[in-house]
């Protein structure tokens, strides 16, 4: 036997222990099985996401962030959905990467024509976030798209019924304002668990470059025009605390005016009343010196003699008083 052996012959294989083979067998399966559990027993949601959980294909439960534990082995599945995420689409152009300098322009999305019938290239940045994370996993096939799309219709249906000045120059946050709306409008009737945060104007030009130096002009002459009209606000407003003061001071004037003439012709009446009482008391002796007082205020300076005994006797009697300035006294001792 030995010699055999030794001049190259194979030596018997020992029989294969079917007992060890088969426990072995079990316990790769055990560990298997034990991966699988430990694997798909558990799951970790971020600070920016929300897990939809189902069991058996169906909705159970809603997680937010942390580490959840849910049934192994395919029971329940966990779908993790961005909530916290602004995320955006390009309309009319594609960024290359971070830089929003590096970007293409895409025409079939930026071209379109305004209320007027001109040709414009507009470029729109939409915002939107995850609003419902469960409508946004199994209301539709694919909500991004069906937002685009939507996104695409309102704005040429904007942009289709404004003039091209507005879209070009001063139109654009009314148009803007509008394409938001319609599109918030719309998405709450489809409910697909989107909600449009913004919609902005990236970009808006002619097509043709002669064109896009006429509106740079005309743009340039708005914008001359609004600096004319602040510096008229500024000057008015510089002025207007002068021209109320002397408004005020002329109003004051007109009241001292009023009152002025108010307290004279309140003088007047009561020294004709005066002159009348007088009158009424002695009506020839009133007569006599109204006579002379209107003498003495014709012929300044003359001299008057009176009569009074009706004989001859004449006397000089200067000055004489006036008898409407007495009179005037008179009565307002009186009052």
């Amino acid at each position: 036997m030995e010699n055999q052996y030794e001049n190259g012959g194979t030596p018997p294989r020992k029989p294969v222990n079917s007992k060890r083979v088969k426990r072995t067998a079990i316990l790769l399966v055990v560990l298997i099985l034990a991966g699988i559990l430990v694997m798909t027993s558990w799951y970790t949601v971020d600070d920016k996401q929300q897990a939809v959980v189902t069991t058996f294909g169906r909705v159970t439960d809603v997680t937010s962030a942390g580490i959840h534990f849910m049934l192994p082995f395919g029971i329940q599945r966990a779908y993790k959905v961005n909530v916290n995420v602004y995320q955006n689409i390009e309309l009319g152009y594609r960024t290359n990467g971070d830089d929003a300098n590096d970007y293409q322009v895409n025409e079939s999305e930026s071209k379109m024509i305004t209320g007027d019938y001109n040709i414009v290239n507009v470029d729109f940045f939409v915002e939107y976030k995850v609003s419902d994370p469960v409508k946004y996993l199994f209301s539709s096939y694919n909500p991004e798209m069906i937002l685009k799309n939507l996104v695409q219709s309102q704005v040429r249906n904007v942009v289709g019924s404004t003039p091209v000045d507005s879209v070009l120059t001063d139109g654009k946050e009314a148009v803007q304002m509008q394409v938001k709306e319609l599109i918030t409008e719309v998405l709450e009737t489809y409910d697909i668990g989107l909600m449009l945060t913004d919609v902005k104007i990236q970009d808006s030009e002619p097509p043709t470059q002669d064109v896009t130096e006429a509106f740079k002009a005309v743009e340039t002459a708005k914008q001359s025009a609004e600096t004319v009209i602040n510096e008229a606000k500024a000057y008015r407003n510089a002025q207007l605390p002068a021209a109320e003061a002397e408004a005020d001071k002329l109003t004051q004037n007109a009241e001292y005016l009023k009152q002025k003439r108010i307290n004279e012709a309140i003088e007047q009446v009561a020294m004709f009343e005066a002159m009348y009482e007088e009158y009424a008391r002695n009506p020839q002796i009133t007569r006599s010196r109204m006579y002379y007082e209107a003498i003495e205020d014709a012929l300044p300076g003359v001299r008057v003699y009176i009569d009074a005994s009706g004989e001859g006797n004449v006397d000089m009697m200067l000055p004489l008083d006036s008898f409407s300035a007495a009179s005037a006294a008179q009565g307002g001792n009186a009052q």
